[in-house]
């Protein structure tokens, strides 16, 4: 009787074929994506899980940079590889689905189900084994559901549109824009020209439909949604090359707790601003100073020092090097622009030297490459540089308020090689000598002046 019952469950089943070819099991490939979560690169990650870096960069470019899968772990209500591999022996030794499930904890019908559909069907020794049951299981649970966007004809015309569409004069007349050259899956060109479009973001387009269609339901679709058929291989609703008409214009996304981690190797632990003297956030102590650049076009900057109690300002000229626009750029050489590691040492060394010493004890800078080699900036002018946190403009105030004040003798766009340290020399003077509220109406110049007179005193104990 039971095996007549066996035999019809088997005639009703449907033929049993092969998944396709083996793969990593998908804890894997959901670990790997926790690491990337985390900010690490993808061949960093792919070591992590035990995996090689092709595979960890085939993994990342068939997601477009984002997971195809939740990245939690899984509920109890489904079989772990734990409990396979249990079921597994304990089928070995010829124990049944009511016994196995009695020892494991789980419903007898779990147990025949599960023999039943993941059972090795293509061995030389067919039977049930915990690695070919996980396969299966994972491949069975993946149920690809097609895209809304696939789905809906008349919403994928609307979302393109809104991408792809043309920028057009008042009289409608189209623009066509520069030529660019073929899309080939790359990520956005470097300092090239890209192709005009009307380029609404995904998230302008999801509250957009909402506001079109108030009453129409199917036309909703939310911005994840549109990034994803934008960046995920397989997809097959939008255009790969659409990612062009992104503001960014990266074929890939990229993590965010990657973009919040980039390489900085010169911001070492002793150079956070944590660690600055806390005498220099309160400003009563003169001689602690903030700095910046102010960039131009053609690889053109401007050096700004500005001293946190003083206010007072100096401008660091920053010439280009002999050869620039005459060779092409070496790579890893120096760069030719005047604010690379080297000759903005050398610029800001001239600039602090000129002052007393009392007068020069730390810098706080942003995360910039252009003050890597601060280690010899410190030995050479004995100001002990700090590094803002990334992102936090409002770290270091001062500064930022006095290069928007720059911009009215350096606008950007513009090339700011052509000025002459005695130019910039004369700009520094006149925001020197324009009186500022928080100093009582005072100027810059009034108060730097009272502080070199304090030092100059004899037998005046100092802080430095």
């Amino acid at each position: 009787m039971v095996r007549r019952q066996q035999a019809a469950d088997r005639a009703q089943r449907p033929k049993m074929r092969s998944p396709g070819r083996w793969g990593f099991p998908r804890r894997v490939e959901r670990e790997f994506w926790q690491q990337i979560s985390r900010g690490l690169r993808t061949a960093e990650a792919a070591k992590a899980v035990g995996v090689s870096e092709v595979i960890g960069g085939r993994w990342f470019r068939e997601g477009g940079g984002m997971p195809p899968m939740s990245l939690t772990e899984l509920t109890g209500r489904y079989l772990s590889f734990v409990e396979r591999e249990e079921i597994a022996v304990l089928r070995a030794q010829g124990h049944g689905p009511r016994e196995i499930g009695r020892r494991i904890g789980r419903d007898a019908s779990t147990i025949s189900r599960e023999l039943r559909r993941n059972a090795a069907t293509r061995s030389t020794n067919p039977g049930y084994r915990a690695s070919t049951a996980q396969w299966k299981a994972e491949i069975a649970a993946k149920r690809p559901k097609k895209a809304k966007l696939v789905m809906n004809p008349r919403l994928r015309g609307y979302v393109q549109e809104r991408l792809d569409g043309s920028v057009r004069r008042p009289d409608g007349t189209a623009i066509p824009g520069p030529e660019t050259p073929v899309w080939k899956g790359l990520n956005k060109p470097h300092r090239a020209d890209r192709r005009w479009s009307i380029a609404w973001s995904p998230e302008q387009i999801s509250h957009r439909l909402r506001v079109e269609f108030p009453d129409d339901e199917s036309m909703r679709i939310s911005h994840e949604a549109i990034y994803q058929s934008l960046f995920i291989e397989g997809r097959g609703a939008l255009k790969r090359e659409l990612v062009t008409c992104l503001r960014t214009g990266r074929a890939l996304r990229e993590p965010r707790a990657r973009s919040r981690n980039k390489p900085q190797g010169h911001v070492s632990a002793d150079v956070v601003l944590s660690e600055r003297p806390a005498e220099a956030q309160d400003r009563a102590v003169p001689g602690h100073w903030e700095g910046d650049l102010i960039i131009g076009t053609g690889r053109s900057a401007i050096g700004t020092l500005i001293e946190r109690s003083s206010r007072s300002t100096l401008l660091v000229h920053l010439p280009r090097l002999e050869g620039w626009g005459e060779k092409p750029p070496v790579k890893n050489g120096p760069s030719l622009g005047g604010y690379g590691a080297v000759a903005m040492n050398a610029a800001l060394t001239v600039s602090m030297t000129k002052l007393p010493e009392q007068l020069r004890k730390t810098l706080t800078w942003d995360r910039g490459k252009e003050l890597s080699a601060h280690a010899q900036f410190t030995l050479d002018t004995g100001t002990k540089v700090f590094f803002a946190d990334p992102h936090s403009p409002w770290q270091r105030p001062t500064n930022e308020n006095t290069n928007g004040l720059l911009r009215q003798y350096f606008p950007k766009g513009t090339d700011l090689s052509r000025w002459s340290a005695e130019d910039l020399e004369a700009v520094a003077l006149a925001l020197n000598n324009r009186p500022r509220k928080t100093l009582g109406w005072k100027t810059p110049a009034e108060v730097f002046s009272e502080q070199l007179q304090l030092f100059q005193q004899p037998g005046v104990a100092t802080t430095s």
